[in-house]
């Protein structure tokens, strides 16, 4: 009867000790994930100062574009240092969603303005920022999918049973997923004939 108590006892505590590893894995999946998207926005603002100056030479007259695009881009990295602090607190999570939905709005509006401009569109460093800017973005989007993947997958583990008790005791959160929205995928197109 001893053996069969000490059995089970063991088996309990190498679960327990299963549970815990699965969480801390999942945790810092979701934290490599972030990491990811940490370089890639990164990447994202310090190409924007370059753009900006580029831009600056043939918008000068726009000087509140090219200054809402340098205020944007300094909130997004604001942002992004509190969440990279602790990719675990919602609220760094929800402000860096809404400072790059900001610098995505003032990015639009500079390039939009920038149409206008023949010799800008033109211009080779301006051409090649562009493209170095839409790849990243695209690099940015996949590595976000790639984080709420991870935040996904940590969240499920975190509350199913019994893992749910295990990640109370030990103080495993819940995770924010990384929600930045675009307004114009939002629009309805408008059809004309």
């Amino acid at each position: 009867m001893g053996w069969i108590l000490l059995l089970l006892i063991v088996a309990a505590v190498v679960f327990a000790i299963s549970i815990y590893n699965r969480l801390v894995a999942s945790r810092n999946r979701y934290k490599n994930a972030f990491a990811q998207i940490d370089v890639q926005l990164t990447r994202r603002h310090d190409l924007i100062p370059n753009l900006v100056e580029t831009a600056k030479g043939y918008m000068s007259h726009e000087r509140e574009t090219l200054e809402a695009v340098i205020n944007a881009r300094n909130m997004a990295v604001a942002g992004l240092k509190k969440a990279a602090a602790d990719p675990t607190d919602p609220d760094a999570m929800k402000q860096l969603a809404e400072a790059e939905q900001g610098l995505s709005g003032a990015l639009g509006r500079l390039f939009a303005l920038s149409e206008a401009y023949p010799d800008l569109k033109a211009n080779e460093n301006m051409m090649q920022l562009s493209e170095e800017l839409t790849t990243t973005e695209n690099k940015v989007a996949f590595a976000r999918q790639a984080y709420n993947d991870a935040v996904m997958s940590y969240n499920t583990l975190r509350e199913s049973f019994p893992n749910n008790f295990f990640a109370g005791w030990f103080n495993f959160g819940p995770a924010e997923l990384l929600e930045i929205e675009d307004e114009a995928k939002r629009e309805v197109p408008k059809v004309e004939f």
